[in-house]
């Protein structure tokens, strides 16, 4: 590899997707939150989101992830639903599924593209190998996007320091 390949990896930005089932909810309030904590540090990485079905495509974040995001001083109203596609995975560096569920719906749509080392669930980087799923509030009512958010932002501090660590190291 020759010095400005080496320092263009370096300083690449990262490339990290939330994804959940619909893209109303969890992932739009994981991408607000790691995109504003990215600002907040300085860095240049990309944060999207998508979902794995095609209920909500084109549709904004649900109307009570844009009111937790507000209230914590984030505004992801202009974010859109898209559905998870296999080229996501050429796309970003690091994809994060939000639950079990939807982790077995990224292998089956990537099919014998799916690569580990790329795609794990978020509460990993919290809680290794505990596997746990962040809740999905969909069906509940304020307090179940307010837990979700706590949920996001801590892990989300996490994503930070190991991938600005993992930078800086390098």
């Amino acid at each position: 590899m020759t010095n400005s390949l080496r320092e263009l990896t370096i300083f690449a930005a990262m490339r990290i997707l939330m994804v959940c089932l619909g893209n109303i909810c969890r992932s739009p309030l994981a991408e607000g939150i790691l995109q504003e904590k990215v600002k907040k540090a300085g860095l240049h990485w990309v944060v999207d989101s998508a979902g794995t079905n095609h209920y909500h495509t084109g549709d904004a974040p649900h109307p009570l992830s844009q009111k937790i995001a507000l209230i914590n001083g984030i505004d992801i109203s202009q974010q859109r639903a898209r559905r998870f596609t296999t080229e996501d995975l050429t796309q970003f560096d690091k994809i994060y599924a939000l639950a079990g569920d939807v982790l077995n719906d990224i292998q089956r749509i990537t099919g014998n593209k799916f690569d580990s080392a790329k795609v794990d669930l978020l509460l990993n980087e919290q809680y290794p190998g505990k596997n746990l799923d962040v809740p999905d509030p969909y069906y509940g009512g304020e307090p179940d996007f307010h837990e979700v958010y706590e949920l996001l932002d801590e892990v989300c501090d996490q994503l930070i320091l190991k991938y600005q660590n993992n930078n800086a190291a390098k």
